[in-house]
């Protein structure tokens, strides 16, 4: 199945009219024609069913004959990741912990970060386009980059949790995660959190967790999170 995205639509749509890129690529690349289906979501957890009514590389137009509304999953996941110093490592990340399965996922600079600036477009292209390539109805959202204090000082209702790896005392994921809740974990940057972010992370009421025996990378810390917090849910 081959899925489109426009946030605009809504229960009470009746007809969408794809851009000329999108057009192109359903008219030539695909090559479907009046009366073929197409499967689009807005993103909020909405799929719709649509018949092609008019098809050309300019333009394509087609009238919403179906919907549902997915499911949400039974648990919220927000990551708060500094940049990795290879642009590429963080946007691999983004994809696959958007495959995964994610809600929110914020940038954060923190005292041993070596990037301080991202490109918040592309990165949400790319999470566009894996949310199409893994089939799901719902986007997650990508906020701008703040500092890490910025980010520790705003008031959650989530469970809160940091991964570091200072040798300290710590608890497993799998032992202090709870489970069909909403989370706010933390990873640092290559070079970890400073000893006084972890400590003011400490107590602004973050629990301390280790994601493993091995030391990891920023952006594979990350995909093991989101991974693991699918898993025990599941």
């Amino acid at each position: 199945m081959q899925l489109f995205y426009n946030q605009t639509l809504t229960e009470t749509s009746k007809e969408i009219n794809f851009s000329r890129e999108e057009s192109k690529h359903i008219s030539k690349v695909l090559r479907k024609r009046e009366n073929d289906l197409l499967h689009i979501t807005n993103g909020s957890g909405m799929l719709f069913t649509a018949k092609i009514t008019f098809s050309n590389p300019s333009q394509c137009i087609a009238q919403i004959v179906s919907f549902t509304e997915a499911k949400k999953r039974n648990y919220r996941l927000h990551l708060a990741v500094a940049p990795t110093k290879m642009n590429d490592r963080y946007e691999w990340f983004l994809e696959k912990a958007t495959e995964i399965g994610i809600d929110e996922i914020t940038p954060i600079i923190c005292d041993h970060s070596e990037r301080k600036v991202i490109k918040l477009e592309r990165y949400e292209r790319i999470i566009l386009s894996a949310v199409k390539q893994s089939l799901q109805s719902y986007v997650p959202k990508i906020n701008p980059a703040v500092s890490f204090s910025y980010f520790i000082n705003k008031t959650r209702n989530d469970q809160l949790l940091i991964a570091h790896c200072e040798d300290t005392k710590k608890n497993s994921l799998k032992n202090t995660l709870t489970l069909q809740g909403n989370t706010t974990l933390l990873i640092g940057p290559e070079g970890d959190f400073s000893s006084k972010e972890i400590e003011t992370a400490l107590s602004a009421g973050y629990a301390p967790i280790t994601l493993g025996k091995t030391r990891l990378r920023t952006e594979t810390a990350a995909i093991v999170a989101a991974h693991s917090v699918a898993f025990l849910n599941s």
